[in-house]
């Protein structure tokens, strides 16, 4: 069953980092969308006052399963675990943090113009 989470957590966490990165693409995902991302920053920026800013829950939750499958030195970003374990670059977590930063800005200000500055119907 852990292998089970393990892999459902992976998958996932790679649509969700993926509809952050390209939800505002179409039409008819982009309120969808900026609702994601919305709920992504409050994760990072409100929960993560708490818990360390960038917190997840879902990295959280599954950094739990994959300790309990035995895998330990998980880093603090699954983003971080994705490029460097499973595609195997070699990237700082400062790198990944700043790249992820600045992408995931630039997905919720093109979700934000497209939302409420289009002319353009969804």
């Amino acid at each position: 069953m852990l292998y089970f989470l393990d892999i459902t957590l992976f998958v996932a966490h790679v649509i969700i980092i993926f509809f952050n990165l390209f939800g505002w693409v179409f039409g008819a995902t982009r309120k969808l969308h900026l609702i994601a991302v919305s709920i992504t920053l409050f994760s990072w920026v409100v929960l993560g006052f708490w818990k360390g800013f960038g917190y997840c829950i879902l990295t959280d939750w599954h950094w739990d399963i994959k300790r309990d499958l035995g895998e330990h030195n998980l880093p603090h970003s699954f983003i971080t675990y994705l490029t460097n374990n499973i595609l195997g670059l070699t990237l700082t977590p400062f790198a990944v943090d700043v790249i992820t930063g600045v992408a995931f800005i630039t997905a919720i200000l093109i979700s934000i113009r497209l939302n409420f500055f289009s002319k353009e119907t969804s």
